[in-house]
């Protein structure tokens, strides 16, 4: 049965949308600031032949470009400003949490609390400028072996590093704002964004190909069908949850014993949700980025890179199956749901799982919970995020309709409509409040909004006036 927070919760109105203040401005915030971000992937970095880049795209755009252009929005394939997207602050992310979890120092700061998390992310700001740095001047120097410069020299150099680190800083310093004061995760919610707005080019360069005969009609609405059932499988698979059944004790209050109640402990199938496609994306990105702009001249490692690590190749899809199953464990474990903070909540809660011990035994039956559940989880996110990419490696169709967009898309798309309902369910509950005492002043207004009045005998006249203390009463008739 429902518990009564869960049935208002389905009965949510989105009429209410109007009414709710809050929420209106934090969605007007949002949509402002990713409508910033799409302006700022059209202003090109200066120097740019935009001829030679523009031949040069649509050349590699089955290749690691389309994958580069899906995760910047567009940016690379026009050089913007925004070409670097927010991978380096994804990478420094991935880097400063995994020493988070191994370098005590850092182990350290994480048990601190508030002041050892804005430690933690100064860090990761300044590992982000450092990474963006060094892929600024690869890029720069890649994009001046591969003729793609007007003007190539130190000033192209520089000028290049300053713009795309700048970039890339106002891009995360947007996604801290829209987390901070908007509606769902800033930095997702960029990468979704960016997804979203080149759908429409990709799914006409998709038929383009159908009209020119590249592919064939069975294969364009076989390749449909599979993108519907992935679309289908990724939404059943996120709404999957495993409850974990809380018992929690009775109580005596006074003369009075409550019964002690129940309740669940959600846990889903994937609760890392996207991030570790995004993660292990990053870290493919990161070599590929520069061995694709050097054309020709590159040398032997950046060729050998290029040859077995680009998409659709065997050790590219072995090493994305490896990453995105350590970052769904490793993300999971230390930051989507930790079982020791969860058990020491329990226990602070005074609830227990029915069998099982407060405090360590609860951790460890969590942890085996939860790693039970990983392995159904982890195969599920590399499933999704390989087939659709062996088939398009095969196909050589656009990136966009690869898994790891199509996970994006849901996840993040599932998650923003879950926050917008919980700020409307928070609405709803305060719409209650506020009723519920208005109907309380107007019951009881007549007997406790105004004084009572009592008539007093004074030296004989009869007057009306306030009932006194009951401690001054006997002066005042004395």
């Amino acid at each position: 049965m429902a518990s009564a927070a869960e049935q208002m919760a389905s009965n949510v109105s989105w009429g209410m949308l109007g009414k709710a203040t809050e929420l209106r401005q934090r969605l007007l915030f949002t949509i402002g600031l990713l409508i910033v971000y799409r302006i700022g992937t059209y202003i090109p970095v200066p120097g740019i032949d935009g001829e030679a880049l523009r031949e040069f795209m649509e050349q590699a755009a089955g290749g690691i470009a389309g994958v580069l252009g899906m995760f910047t929005g567009g940016a690379l394939s026009r050089m913007g400003i925004f070409a670097l997207g927010i991978m380096p602050y994804i990478s420094a992310s991935i880097i400063i949490q995994l020493l988070a979890s191994m370098w005590p120092p850092l182990q350290q700061l994480k048990k601190e609390g508030e002041q050892g998390r804005r430690k933690i992310t100064q860090y990761t700001r300044y590992g982000t400028v450092l990474l963006a740095t060094f892929q600024a001047y690869g890029l720069a120097v890649s994009m001046e072996a591969g003729d793609l410069v007007t003007d190539p020299g130190w000033f192209f150099r520089i000028s290049t590093v300053i713009t795309l680190v700048g970039g890339t800083m106002f891009l995360m310093w947007l996604g801290e704002q829209i987390t901070a004061r908007g509606v769902g995760n800033g930095i997702s919610l960029i990468i979704y964004v960016g997804i979203v707005a080149e759908l429409p080019g990709a799914l006409a360069q998709f038929f383009a190909q159908g009209r020119s005969g590249a592919l064939s009609t069975a294969v364009i609405l076989g390749i449909i069908v599979m993108l519907l059932a992935t679309l289908v499988f990724v939404v059943f698979m996120e709404r999957s949850l495993r409850k974990v059944h809380i018992q929690y004790p009775r109580r005596q209050v006074g003369m009075k014993v409550y019964d002690g109640g129940s309740s669940h402990l959600p846990i889903k199938v994937n609760p890392a949700g996207v991030i570790p496609a995004i993660f292990a994306s990053s870290l493919l990105l990161l070599p590929t980025t520069l061995s694709t702009f050097s054309g020709s001249q590159t040398g032997p490692v950046m060729s050998w890179i290029l040859a077995y690590f680009g998409p659709g190749q065997p050790l590219y899809l072995l090493f994305f199956a490896g990453m995105i199953m350590f970052f769904t464990y490793f993300y999971t474990l230390n930051v989507s749901f930790k079982p020791d903070d969860v058990a020491e909540n329990l226990k602070n809660q005074n609830g227990f799982i029915p069998g099982i011990r407060p405090g360590k035994k609860t951790e460890e039956y969590l942890e085996y919970v939860v790693n039970r559940l990983l392995v159904l989880g982890s195969a599920y996110l590399a499933l999704v995020c390989l087939i659709p990419e062996i088939v398009r490696g095969n196909l050589a169709i656009t990136a966009y309709f690869g898994g790891t967009s199509i996970l994006i898309i849901v996840s993040v798309g599932m998650d923003f409509v879950q926050q917008v309902q919980s700020h409307l369910l928070a609405h709803q509950y305060e719409g209650l409040i506020e009723k519920s005492q208005l109907r309380g002043k107007k019951r009881g207004g007549k007997s406790r909004g105004t004084a009572r009045r009592r008539t007093l005998f004074c030296w004989g006249h009869r007057a009306p006036v306030k009932e006194p203390r009951p401690r001054a009463l006997w002066q005042s008739v004395a």
